[in-house]
C-alpha cells in the first residue's frame, strides 16, 4: 500500500506552481470555501507551515477552543500575507511532513479537500495526484458522508475518468476531484451538491 503521506508533497507543491503561474488577481477569487477567497483557502492549509504547537495553542485558546473560529480567525489575517510567501509556505517541507490527529490520512484529505476548493473554483484541473484523489474518496465514503455531514442514502457515485465508483441509489457521474468536493460538503460552480444529513 502506497504512503498516504507521499501524495500530499505533490498535492501542495502542485497547487503553488498553479498559483505561481496565474494572474495575482487570481488570489481574490472566490473558491468553493463559504465565504474564502483562494489566499483564505491558502492561508489555512499553511498554518503548520507557520504555526509552531505552542503558537497553535495560544491561538486555539484565544478561539475559546473553537477551531473553526481559530481557523476563520488565521485565515482573515494570514491572507495578506505576500505571496512569495505564502507559495513558500506551499513549498515547505513541515507542511508536507505535518499530520493532524487523524496522522497520514487526515493530512491527505486536508491537502485534496482544500486544493480541490481552489482548483474547482477556478475551473483548473486537479492538482493532487490520481491515486490521491481516488484514496481520500474511498475514506470519505468508508464514512458514509458522516465526516461532512452529506446524505448518501440511495445515492451511487461514478467517477467519470476513472473506474471508481460507490454506492447504490440515484446515479451521481463526476469527475473524481468533483466527487471529493461534494463529499466534503461543497457545493460546485454548476450549483450540484449532494443532501446533508
Amino acid at each position: 500500500m502506497t504512503d498516504l503521506q507521499s501524495w500530499v508533497a505533490p498535492t501542495y507543491d502542485g497547487l503553488a506552481d498553479l498559483l505561481a503561474s496565474a494572474p495575482a488577481e487570481t488570489w481574490d477569487a472566490p473558491s468553493l470555501c463559504e465565504k474564502w477567497q483562494v489566499r483564505h483557502v491558502v492561508a489555512h492549509v499553511t498554518m503548520p507551515a507557520r504555526l509552531t504547537p505552542e503558537h497553535f495553542g495560544a491561538e486555539m485558546a484565544a478561539a475559546g477552543g473553537d477551531f473553526t473560529v481559530l481557523s476563520d480567525t488565521v485565515a482573515a489575517r494570514d491572507a495578506s500575507l505576500p505571496l512569495a510567501d505564502q507559495l513558500d509556505a506551499l513549498r515547505s517541507p513541515l507542511l508536507h511532513a505535518w499530520q493532524p490527529p487523524g496522522g497520514a490520512a487526515g493530512a491527505l484529505n486536508h491537502a485534496v479537500i482544500h486544493s480541490l476548493d481552489v482548483t474547482v473554483a477556478l475551473d483548473r484541473p486537479t492538482v493532487a495526484p490520481g491515486e490521491a484523489v481516488v484514496a481520500v474518496l474511498d475514506q470519505l465514503t468508508a464514512a458514509n458522508g458522516a465526516l461532512f455531514g452529506v446524505d448518501l442514502t440511495g445515492v451511487r457515485l461514478e467517477a467519470a475518468d476513472t473506474g471508481w465508483s460507490w454506492g447504490s441509489g440515484d446515479a451521481v457521474r463526476a469527475d473524481s476531484g468533483l466527487l471529493v468536493a461534494l463529499l466534503s460538503g461543497r457545493t460546485l460552480p454548476d450549483g450540484r451538491a449532494l443532501p446533508r444529513g
